[in-house]
């Protein structure tokens, strides 16, 4: 088995004011299909060949980093440009979704507040997320390409949304002002798939 970069269901400029065409297309034709392309180096000639992506990655902790970090990657990736939506095709949350949130975060806001925090706290390059653990909703943070499906990184659960903070994901748009990507990242998620996913991930 090999990997392959997923095809995209929207143009790269279709994210802006909220991210730049560029910081699109450079994310995705050079850092998500990097990551692909070394990972199905990396597990070439091993007994990975023929496993999931979810798979390799319940055992990426024990493995090299170069298995690790690029697995990790074309995961993550997969998942992020899937909760994407432009803009102009943006809407909020179902009513069912976000009494949901309410109910394991106390208010929308408060749980807005918290991925917040946890996403301008990772320190250097990561990810925030908000999974899906024992059918309740969490938020937590990894760092490099690490993600909740790895075992034993003290953020396990199922991946719902996530949020790239590497700096590849927001620099040539916003320098050093991390605070207003993630602010931004509020107008363009999709929440259908987001529920979606956690319709999936309780099942």
């Amino acid at each position: 088995m090999s990997f392959k970069l997923p095809k995209l269901s929207y143009s790269y400029e279709d994210f802006e004011p909220f991210i730049d065409k560029k910081t699109m297309e450079i994310h995705y034709t050079k850092h998500h299909e990097g990551y692909t392309n070394n990972l199905n180096k990396a597990i070439s000639n091993t007994d990975m060949i023929n496993l999931s992506i979810k798979e390799i990655l319940r055992r990426a902790k024990m493995e090299t980093p170069i298995i690790r970090n690029n697995s990790g990657g074309f995961y993550n990736h997969n998942l992020y440009w899937e909760i994407l939506i432009p803009h102009l095709k943006y809407s909020p949350p179902s009513k069912n979704f976000h009494n949901i949130i309410q109910k394991n975060f106390e208010s929308f806001d408060l749980f807005k507040e918290k991925f917040y925090s946890l996403s301008m706290n990772c320190f250097g390059s990561g990810w925030a997320w908000v999974c899906v653990k024992n059918k309740k909703l969490s938020i937590c943070s990894t760092t490099n390409q690490d993600n909740p499906l790895m075992l034993g990184i003290g953020c396990e659960g199922i991946p719902i949304l996530g949020l790239d903070v590497w700096e590849h994901a927001y620099y040539l748009q916003y320098q050093n002002r991390r605070s207003d990507y993630i602010l931004s990242f509020w107008n363009i998620i999709n929440w259908k798939k987001v529920e979606e996913n956690y319709q999936l991930a309780i099942s």
